[in-house]
C-alpha cells in the first residue's frame, strides 16, 4: 500500500514538473509574440534610434531633470511674460533683419533700378527739378526654373578645288565636333548629369522627372530616360571598376546589404544590392548587384582580399572570410539592437548590458580624433577590462534563463560573435560597429520606397554603379552634377593612365586647385 501511494505521489510530481515546464515554454513563447509584435510597430512607428524604452529609464531622466531644476537660481528674466492681447498672438512674428543665408553673397546679382518720371520729379512747392541724392537698396532672393536649349552643332566641310578640277585624289576633309558619352545620341552631359543626379542622389523616380521636364517645356519619357542611364553606366564603367580595386586595397572593408527587388514574370524577385566601404586611405563606396543573397556575391568582389571585413552577423561571409583568409569584424550596433529589443522580457538584464555598452561607446567618442596608435592603447587600456567584464555577466546571464528566451537569444548572438566583437580592440584602424555602410545602405532604401523596383539584372548593374559614383560624390563633399557633367565632357578623350585623375576625390583635388588659380592668377606658375 505504501508503495502504491509512494509511485502515486512520484507520478504527481512528474506531472507538475511537466505542467510547470509547459506553462514556462508557453510564457516564453508568449514574451516572444510580444517582442516580435513590439518590434514591428517600432519599424513602422517608431524611433530609428536604439534606445532602452523602460520606464525607470524615464523616471531616472524625471528625478535627474527635477534635481538639476532645484539647484538653479531664479532670475527675472525667467518668469513668464505678462500675456498678450489675442489679436497679437494671431499674428506671426518675424525677426528684423536679414536672416544669415548661406553663400548669399556668391549668387549673381541682376540689378532693377527704380527712378521717378520727369513728371514725379517736378517739385510741388516750386515746380522745379528734383535732384537725386541718393537710394534706398534692399535684396530679393529669385528662384529661376531649369530650362532646355537646343545646341546645332555644324562641322563645316573643305575640299581642294584645284585637286578636284585636276582629278588629282580629291578628298573631303570635314572638322571634328567633341565626343560625346552617347554616340550620335541627343542628350548633352549636363542634361545626363541631372538625370544621373536627380534619380540617384535626389532619389527622384524617373516618371516625376518626366512630369518636371514636360512642366519645363520638353518631354522626356522614363523609358528614354531609363535608357540614357545605361549608356552613361556603359561609358563610366571603367572607373566604378577602377573605385572597386581601390577598395579592396583598403586595410578594413565594411560591408552590408539589402533587398533590391527585380521585376519578375509572377511577383518581383528579391534580389540584393551590397555596398563595400573603403577605408580613409581608398576613400570610396562601390555597391555591386547580385540576384539573391548567397556567399557567391561578396566571394567574387573579395576574391583577392586579405585584411579585415567589418559586417553583421550574417552566416554568408563565413564562408568568403575563410576561404580567402580574411579577419573578420563584428558590429556592437547589432549586438546592442538585439539586446534593445528584447528589452521587456528581462528589463534589468537589458539596461545593465545597454550600459556597458554605451561604456565602449565612451572610450570610442574620446579616441575619435586620435592617430590609430594612441586609439589601440586607448582601447587596450580601458577597453578591454570592459570587454571581459561584460564576457562575464554574458555568460551568467545565459545560465538564468531558458534557451528560447528572447533574452537569451539576444545573449548568444553577442557570445557567437565573441571573437569578430573584439576585433576593434586589437586594431586601433577597425571602428566599433557597422553604421558607416548602413548609413549608405539608406540611399538604396529611399530609392527602393520610390522606384519600388528595378526592372532586370541591367538595371540592377546601373543602379550599382551610378550609386556607387554619387555617394562617393556625397562622401566627399562633392557636387555630382558638376562632377558628371565634367566627367561626361572629359572622359571620352582620358587616356586609361588619366582616369585615377577623375575619381571624385582626386577630381576636387584638381577642381579646387583651378578655382584658385582663376581667383588669383599670379600664383600661378608654370
Amino acid at each position: 500500500m505504501v508503495l502504491v501511494l509512494q509511485q502515486e505521489c512520484d507520478q504527481q510530481k512528474q506531472r507538475a514538473e511537466a505542467h510547470g515546464k509547459q506553462a514556462a515554454e508557453l510564457q516564453v513563447e508568449l514574451l516572444r509574440v510580444k517582442l516580435e509584435l513590439e518590434r514591428y510597430k517600432k519599424w513602422y512607428y517608431g524611433p530609428r534610434a536604439d534606445r532602452l524604452q523602460s520606464d525607470q529609464d524615464v523616471a531616472q531622466m524625471l528625478l535627474n531633470f527635477a534635481e538639476e531644476l532645484d539647484c538653479k537660481p531664479i532670475h527675472a528674466e525667467d518668469l513668464p511674460a505678462a500675456a498678450e492681447p489675442a489679436e497679437e498672438l494671431r499674428r506671426v512674428k518675424r525677426r528684423k533683419g536679414r536672416r544669415n543665408l548661406a553663400n548669399f553673397e556668391n549668387l549673381p546679382v541682376t540689378t532693377h533700378v527704380y527712378e521717378l518720371s520727369e513728371a514725379e520729379r517736378a517739385c510741388p512747392c516750386c515746380g522745379l527739378t528734383r535732384k537725386e541724392i541718393g537710394a534706398d537698396e534692399s535684396w530679393q532672393v529669385e528662384y529661376l526654373p531649369g530650362h532646355f536649349e537646343r545646341i546645332h552643332h555644324v562641322r563645316k566641310k573643305y575640299a581642294c578645288t584645284s585637286c578636284e578640277t585636276n582629278g588629282e585624289n580629291p578628298s573631303i576633309h570635314t572638322a571634328k565636333k567633341p565626343e560625346t558619352a552617347i554616340n550620335k545620341g541627343l542628350a548633352g552631359p549636363g542634361l545626363l548629369a541631372y538625370i544621373v543626379t536627380s534619380k540617384f542622389s535626389d532619389y527622384l523616380p524617373l516618371y516625376r522627372l518626366e512630369d518636371i521636364f514636360a512642366r519645363q517645356g520638353f518631354e522626356i519619357s522614363r523609358a528614354t530616360q531609363s535608357v540614357w542611364c545605361g549608356d552613361v553606366v556603359d561609358f563610366v564603367e571603367p572607373l566604378y571598376h577602377l573605385m572597386a580595386d581601390r577598395v579592396r586595397a583598403s586595410h578594413v572593408v565594411a560591408t552590408d546589404d539589402t533587398v533590391m527587388p527585380m521585376q519578375s514574370k509572377d511577383k518581383t524577385a528579391n534580389a540584393r544590392m551590397w555596398v563595400y566601404v573603403g577605408d580613409e586611405a581608398q576613400p570610396y563606396n562601390v555597391f555591386d548587384f547580385t540576384m539573391d543573397r548567397g556567399r557567391d556575391g561578396p566571394k567574387r568582389f573579395l576574391k583577392d582580399y586579405n585584411q579585415i571585413l567589418l559586417a553583421d552577423g550574417y552566416a554568408g561571409y563565413n564562408g568568403v572570410v575563410v576561404g580567402n583568409a580574411i579577419t573578420r569584424a563584428g558590429c556592437w550596433a547589432h549586438a546592442r539592437r538585439k539586446i534593445v529589443e528584447a528589452e521587456k522580457s528581462a528589463p534589468e538584464i537589458a539596461k545593465e548590458a545597454v550600459e556597458q555598452v554605451r561604456a565602449l561607446y565612451a572610450v570610442e567618442r574620446q579616441g575619435k580624433e586620435a592617430s590609430v596608435e594612441v586609439r589601440l592603447r586607448l582601447r587596450r587600456e580601458r577597453s578591454a577590462p570592459l570587454l571581459a567584464e561584460l564576457h562575464d555577466r554574458l555568460l551568467q546571464w545565459k545560465q538564468q534563463l531558458l534557451p528560447k528566451h528572447p533574452m537569451a537569444e539576444a545573449i548568444n548572438y553577442a557570445l557567437g560573435q565573441w571573437q569578430e566583437l573584439n576585433v576593434f580592440s586589437t586594431d586601433g584602424a577597425v571602428p566599433i560597429d557597422n553604421n558607416v555602410s548602413e548609413r549608405e545602405m539608406k540611399r538604396i532604401v529611399l530609392n527602393r520606397k520610390n522606384s519600388l523596383f528595378v526592372g532586370n539584372a541591367r538595371g540592377g548593374r546601373t543602379s550599382a554603379i551610378l550609386s556607387s559614383l554619387t555617394s562617393t560624390c556625397r562622401r566627399h563633399d562633392v557636387d555630382p552634377q558638376l562632377y558628371l557633367t565634367q566627367l561626361l565632357i572629359n572622359l571620352p578623350t582620358l587616356s586609361i593612365s588619366q582616369l585615377p585623375q577623375w575619381l571624385p576625390d582626386q577630381w576636387k583635388k584638381l577642381h579646387a586647385a583651378r578655382i584658385a588659380t582663376m581667383q588669383n592668377p599670379a600664383s600661378y606658375t608654370k
